[in-house]
C-alpha cells in the first residue's frame, strides 16, 4: 500500500537482444566527435522544409520570444502547491467529488460506498484534455475557451486511502469482499465532466448531462485487426469483439474529430494469472507482457463471491474453450480506446490497430488535408519501444465532425512501427506487420496472423529489432517545427550486470545518497522525420536534454542551473495557444530529498542545436574506473529557454496537462500526494506524508485536478 503499487508494471519484461539505444549513441557519437553542432531555432525554421508553412505562424513564434517572463519557483519539500508569484492555482476536481446530483460531498474517511465512484472523481488523475462546448452547452465548439469538457485519466489507486481504518488493517489479496473490490474498480478509469468559467475561475457543473464515468466494468467495443480473432474470445463476448473496462489509463491524446483517447498502461499487474494448460508459446507471450502475478495486485479475482464479474480477472484455462472462460481477457487490455466526450451514450472502442502494450499516450502529428493521420506512442517500462501509428486513410476536413465513425475510419486500418535508432544518427521507424519477414519469420514467437500481431505488439517489436529504450513515456509534436519529443523517465537497471552498460546516451551512471545505482534522472529524445513528413519511415536523432541535479558535477550534461534542475522527466505538453512552449512534468524518487515534483516551461529550439562532448563518469560494475564518454546533447539549458513553473505537495506525481484555447487557463493534474505514508500509518494522521489539498494536519490526502490562471488575466508562461 505503497509506491510499489503505483510501479507495477515498469519492470524490465524484454528479454530480446535487439540493440539497446545507448549502444546505438554510443557508436554514433565516436563517429562525430569533432562535430559542433550550430544551427538556431530560426535557421531551422527559416531553410527547413516548414519555411513556407511557419511563416503563416510568425505572430506566434514572436510571441514565444515572450514566454518564459516569471519568476523561478523554488525547490522545495513542503507538503504545499507553490506556483509563480502572479499566478493562483485552485482545486477544481479532486479525488471523491460528486459529478451528479443527489451524490453527497467526499466523506475522505473511506465511509463512501463503492456505487457512489460510479459518480465521483476517481483515483489518481493523470492525463487530460479541455474540449470546448458551445456556449449554450448543447454541442462541441472547439474554440470556446470558457466552457467545455474536461476527459480526466484515474491511473490507479492508493488502496489505504479509500477504505476504513478497520478495513485497511486487514487488507489482503486474499479472501476479498466484493465491496471493497467494486470501490478500486470504481475508482479507475476515466471522468467526462463539464465545466464552466463564472467570471472568477472555472467551476464543475455537477448537474451537466455529459457528466459521466467511465471505469474497468463500462462496456467496450473491440475494433480493427484484432476485433473477432480467437485470442479475443471470453465468456463475455465469444466472438471475441467486445470487453468490459478501461484500466490503468495514463496519458492521453485528442482527435481531429473531436474525441478523446485515453491508453491503458500498467494493467498487466491486476490480474491473478494460473499457469497450468497455456502452452509455452502462451506462457512466454504472458511473461513479455507482466502477467505474472500469483493473486494479482489487489486481489480482485480472489473475492469472497463467485461471480463472473470477479473472475474475469483471472487468466487461466477453466473450461474447453477461450470462448467459455477468460484465459484471453488480458488480450483485451492494453489499447488505446476512443471516446466522444459529447455523446454520453456512447460505447468506447478500442483501437487494435494501433498495437497492444503499456500505452503512455498517443499524441498526432500535425494534419494537414490528403495526409495521414499519425500518432507517436510510448511503452513505458525498461528496455521498451517507441510506436507510431500511421492511417490508411489521408485526412478530409469534411470529418471533423465525425465523432466515433469517423475513428472508424482512420484507427482502424493503417501501419504500426517501432523506432530503430541507427548508429550514425539516422532512424527509421520498421512496419510491425507480417509482411516483413522478420515478423513472420520470428522463431521465439509464431504469430498466426496481423491479429496475433498486433495482440502482441511488443514481440513485433522484438522481431524487428527495434531499440531498448528507458521508459518511453509521453510524447509531444512541436507545432511549429513537426519534431517529436519522447521522455525517458528512468532506468534503475542502468549499471546492472546482464542489464544495460554504460554509453554516451547514459554516461552518468552514478550512486546517490540513498543507494540508488543507474540512470536515476532520466532525458528526452528528439526526432525529426525525414522531409518534415510525419508518415515517412526515416528519421534523425538527437538528445534534447538531460535531467539532473545542478550540482551534480560530470552527470548535469545539460547544465542545469538551481533556477531549472529537475529528475524523472514524465508528462509533457505543447501548448497551442502559446506556439513554441513546452511543459514538462516529473515523476522522480531519485532527487526528491531536495525537490518534490515539479513541473518546468521550457523553448526546446530545434533538432541539431547542441555540440558534442566528453563526460566522466564511474562505471563500477563495468570498468571499475572512470570513462571518457563523448555524448550530443541539445542547447544548453538556461533561464531563458527552460525555467521551474510549478512544485507539488510531498509524495506526488506531477501528471497531466491541458489548456483552453486561449492559453489563459492552464489545468494541472497532482497525483497520489502522501504515496510514502506507511501501510500502517492510516490509524495515525499525524504520520501521513501528506494532507493536501486540505492541509489540515488530519485528512487523508487527494489526487486532484488544478486549475491555474495569471492574476491579471494573461496567458500562462508569458
Amino acid at each position: 500500500m505503497t509506491k510499489r503499487e503505483f510501479d507495477h508494471g515498469h519492470d524490465d519484461c524484454n528479454s530480446a537482444s535487439n540493440t539497446t539505444f545507448e549502444t546505438v549513441l554510443e557508436e554514433r557519437m565516436s563517429r562525430r566527435e569533432a562535430m559542433k553542432l550550430g544551427a538556431g531555432l530560426v535557421g531551422t525554421l527559416l531553410l527547413g522544409p516548414f519555411a513556407a508553412e511557419a511563416a503563416e505562424d510568425l505572430p506566434s513564434r514572436v510571441a514565444s520570444a515572450a514566454l518564459l517572463g516569471f519568476g523561478v519557483v523554488a525547490k522545495h519539500t513542503g507538503d504545499i502547491l507553490t506556483v509563480p508569484q502572479g499566478y493562483t492555482a485552485k482545486i477544481l476536481y479532486a479525488l471523491g467529488d460528486p459529478i451528479a446530483e443527489g451524490i453527497g460531498a467526499y466523506a475522505n474517511d473511506g465511509s463512501d460506498t463503492s456505487e457512489s465512484f460510479l459518480f465521483r472523481s476517481g483515483d489518481h488523475h493523470d492525463g487530460m484534455s479541455y474540449m470546448g462546448l458551445s456556449a449554450e452547452g448543447t454541442h462541441r465548439d472547439a474554440g470556446n475557451a470558457s466552457r467545455g469538457l474536461l476527459c480526466v485519466n484515474h491511473e490507479n489507486i492508493t488502496q489505504m486511502f479509500l477504505h476504513t481504518a478497520q478495513e485497511v488493517r486487514s487488507l489482503s489479496v486474499t479472501n476479498r469482499p466484493p465491496s471493497q473490490i467494486d470501490k478500486e474498480v470504481n475508482a479507475h478509469g476515466v471522468s467526462i465532466i463539464e465545466i464552466r468559467d463564472t467570471g472568477s475561475g472555472f467551476v464543475r457543473n455537477t448537474v451537466s448531462g455529459f457528466n459521466r464515468r467511465i471505469t474497468p466494468t463500462t462496456p467496450m467495443r473491440l475494433c480493427g485487426p484484432a476485433s473477432g480473432s480467437s485470442m479475443m474470445a471470453t465468456r463475455y463476448s465469444p466472438e471475441g469483439k467486445a470487453t468490459r473496462g478501461t484500466l490503468n489509463n495514463c496519458s492521453n491524446g485528442s482527435t481531429p474529430w473531436g474525441t478523446y483517447l485515453t491508453c491503458e498502461e500498467n494493467w498487466a499487474g491486476c490480474f491473478k494469472k494460473s499457469a497450468p494448460g497455456f502452452t509455452p508459446q502462451e506462457l512466454s507471450a504472458h511473461k513479455r507482457y507482466g502477467i505474472t502475478s500469483e493473486h494479482g495486485k489487489y486481489g480482485w479475482a480472489e473475492c469472497t463471491r463467485r461471480d463472473d464479474l470477479y473472475e474475469r480477472w483471472h487468466v487461466a484455462k477453466t473450461a474447453g474453450s477461450g470462448r467459455e472462460d477468460y484465459r484471453n481477457i488480458a488480450n483485451t487490455f492494453g489499447w488505446v480506446v476512443e471516446i466522444d466526450p459529447y455523446d454520453p451514450g456512447c460505447t468506447p472502442r478500442k483501437r487494435t490497430a494501433m498495437g497492444r502494450f503499456a500505452h503512455e499516450g498517443a499524441v498526432g502529428g500535425i494534419v494537414t488535408p490528403g495526409k495521414p493521420i499519425v500518432y507517436y506512442m510510448g511503452d513505458d517500462s525498461k528496455g521498451e519501444y517507441i510506436y507510431k501509428y500511421v492511417s490508411a486513410r489521408g485526412w478530409d476536413p469534411s470529418d471533423a465532425q465525425g465523432g466515433l465513425e469517423a475513428g472508424d475510419r482512420y484507427l482502424d486500418e493503417g501501419k504500426l512501427y517501432a523506432a530503430v535508432f541507427n548508429a550514425d544518427g539516422t532512424g527509421e521507424w520498421r512496419e510491425l506487420s507480417l509482411s516483413d519477414e522478420a515478423v513472420a519469420g520470428y522463431t521465439p514467437y509464431r504469430f498466426a496472423d496481423e491479429a496475433d500481431v498486433s495482440i502482441h505488439s511488443r514481440l513485433a517489436a522484438d522481431a524487428a529489432g527495434a531499440t531498448k529504450m528507458d521508459r518511453p513515456e509521453w510524447t509531444g509534436v512541436h507545432p511549429l517545427t513537426a519534431e517529436v519529443y519522447v521522455t525517458l523517465t528512468n532506468n534503475a537497471d542502468r549499471g546492472k550486470a546482464g542489464k544495460y552498460g554504460l554509453d554516451p546516451a547514459n554516461p552518468r551512471y552514478y550512486e546517490d545518497a540513498s543507494g540508488k545505482k543507474g540512470n536515476l534522472n532520466g532525458h528526452i529524445i528528439r526526432i525529426r522525420e525525414e522531409g518534415s513528413e510525419a508518415s515517412a519511415t526515416a528519421f534523425e536523432w538527437d538528445v534534447y536534454l538531460f535531467g539532473a541535479p545542478s550540482d551534480s558535477g560530470s552527470v548535469n550534461v545539460s547544465g542545469l542551473g538551481t533556477e531549472n534542475d529537475f529528475s524523472g522527466p514524465d508528462g509533457l505538453f505543447f501548448s497551442q495557444a502559446s506556439k513554441g512552449l513546452m511543459w514538462i512534468q516529473t515523476d522522480d524518487s531519485a532527487y526528491t530529498r531536495t525537490s518534490n515534483c515539479m513541473m518546468l516551461a521550457a523553448l526546446p529550439g530545434a533538432y541539431g542545436d547542441g555540440e558534442s562532448l566528453r563526460v566522466t563518469s564511474r562505471a563500477v560494475p563495468y570498468s571499475g574506473g572512470d570513462e571518457n564518454l563523448l555524448t550530443h546533447v541539445g542547447k544548453k539549458a538556461s533561464a531563458e529557454n527552460l525555467k521551474r513553473f510549478l512544485v507539488g505537495p510531498r509524495g506526488c506525481e506531477i501528471t497531466g496537462i491541458t489548456e483552453t484555447p486561449d492559453g489563459r487557463t492552464l489545468f494541472v493534474n497532482i497525483q497520489h500526494p502522501g504515496e510514502n505514508t506507511a501501510e500502517g500509518g492510516i490509524l495515525d494522521p499525524s504520520t501521513y506524508e501528506s494532507h493536501w489539498p486540505a492541509g489540515d494536519g488530519f485528512s487523508r490526502p487527494r489526487s486532484a485536478t488544478v486549475v491555474i490562471t495569471k492574476d491579471d488575466g494573461g496567458i500562462i508562461g508569458t
